[in-house]
């Protein structure tokens, strides 16, 4: 039985990382697509690459979320409150998607393990949430803000005498590139965040102890997994990034990409802190569409996708908290 509950488990949470992938996949390419930088499926393959690259990338995000978030359940109860997590995760991420709304995966999975930790008596690392989820959840938007309209701004000044069509073309090849790295700093975060969670499950189960070195098959499976569902794409969400928000040139979506991947990639190195790239993507893309004009941007949209933001933690933890209850009546 208790190979079973692991097995079963590592299962939800690759589904989880599968729907991670076409949940997200809008955050990397999105702004590539709406400005015919890239046509939609090269833009995934690409995608679906870098983050399969991305994952092997470091280790830092995927110790934060083994060992910094909850303390580590254990036996089948444990393993029940692993899966309830996930379940209120994967729930969330199907609901948004279906709406349209770009939600944070991430902070599926930690309303999840917060939810299901609460409902199964185990202990919630609150200073562990407080400093690595709640505080970059507000902080990293303001800085995506912040730096797309200053990079943006930068970019208007060191082209203001360049021919705009040529200008235009130039960045509409710059876009790939920064395609790429959104789509590697995506794969940096996002499937280490599994990898975190497939690691708390294997030392629940004996499988593994903390300080090890996480397996190379959990690094693969993660990886590949996360980029499939990268493959599958999320058109619902990558229409409100790429349209909906605001209309974006080549130059408006090489700011919002690069951006996006600089926050990712030193948030993962320098501080190991499981961000959103939702969350500073959307930022961003608001960032850079101010420096047009205020109204430029589509507030009303913003308000929504806000709104959903400061949700998601809730939401995924009251699901993930009935899920464990379901769980307990039935199987432990």
């Amino acid at each position: 039985m208790d190979i079973l509950a692991l097995v079963v488990t590592i299962a939800v949470a690759l589904f989880f990382t599968y729907t991670n992938g076409f949940h997200d996949s809008a955050n990397a390419i999105a702004t590539s697509v709406s400005t015919r930088a890239l046509t939609p499926r090269a833009a995934l393959a690409m995608a679906a690459v870098m983050n399969l690259a991305g994952a092997f990338l470091g280790s830092g995000v995927a110790k934060t979320v083994s060992e910094g978030l909850i303390e580590t359940p254990r036996g089948s109860t444990g393993m029940g409150i692993l899966f309830a997590a996930l379940v209120g995760a994967i729930v969330w991420n199907l609901v948004t998607w279906y709406f349209g709304l770009p939600s944070s995966s991430s902070h599926a999975l930690f309303g999840g393990m917060v939810g299901a930790a609460l409902a199964g008596g185990t202990t919630v690392i609150w200073h562990g949430v407080v400093d690595k989820v709640v505080i970059p959840m507000f902080v990293s938007p303001f800085v995506g803000l912040i730096v797309g309209y200053l990079v943006m701004t930068a970019i208007l000044w060191l082209f203001r005498r360049a021919n705009p069509h040529k200008a235009k073309r130039g960045f509409r090849i710059a876009q790939t590139v920064s395609a790429a790295g959104m789509a590697l700093g995506h794969g940096l975060q996002d499937a280490q965040k599994t990898m975190g969670v497939v690691v708390m499950a294997l030392v629940i189960s004996g499988h593994q102890t903390y300080g090890d070195p996480i397996p190379v098959w959990v690094k693969i499976i993660c990886a590949v997994m996360l980029s499939l569902g990268t493959y599958a794409g999320g058109w619902r969400i990558m229409r409100t990034l790429g349209r909906k928000i605001i209309e974006l040139d080549p130059p408006q979506g090489f700011a919002a990409e690069t951006t996006g991947a600089s926050i990712m990639f030193t948030t993962a190195f320098l501080f190991k802190a499981p961000i959103s790239t939702t969350h500073v993507i959307t930022s961003a893309i608001m960032g850079v569409g101010a420096t047009k004009r205020v109204n430029a941007v589509r507030w009303g949209v913003a308000k929504n996708i806000v709104l959903g933001w400061f949700i998601t933690m809730p939401a995924a933890a009251l699901v993930a908290a009935l899920a464990f209850g379901v769980v307990n009546l039935v199987a432990l």
